[in-house]
């Protein structure tokens, strides 16, 4: 019986539970400012790049 399978499945499931686990213990503030950075302040970025570049 190959032992591969059985050892990359474990590794799955274990790094699946630690990355369940992370998202429930998560700080709800640290989850709301992350949502938030997408849509917050869309043309900074940019004008910041462009500044770095001059």
């Amino acid at each position: 019986m190959e032992i591969w399978p059985i050892i990359s499945l474990t590794i799955f499931f274990v790094f699946f539970i630690c990355l369940v686990l992370w998202v429930i213990k998560a700080d709800q503030g640290y989850i709301n400012k992350m949502k938030q950075l997408p849509v917050e302040d869309e043309g900074k970025g940019l004008s910041t790049l462009k500044n770095e570049k001059s």
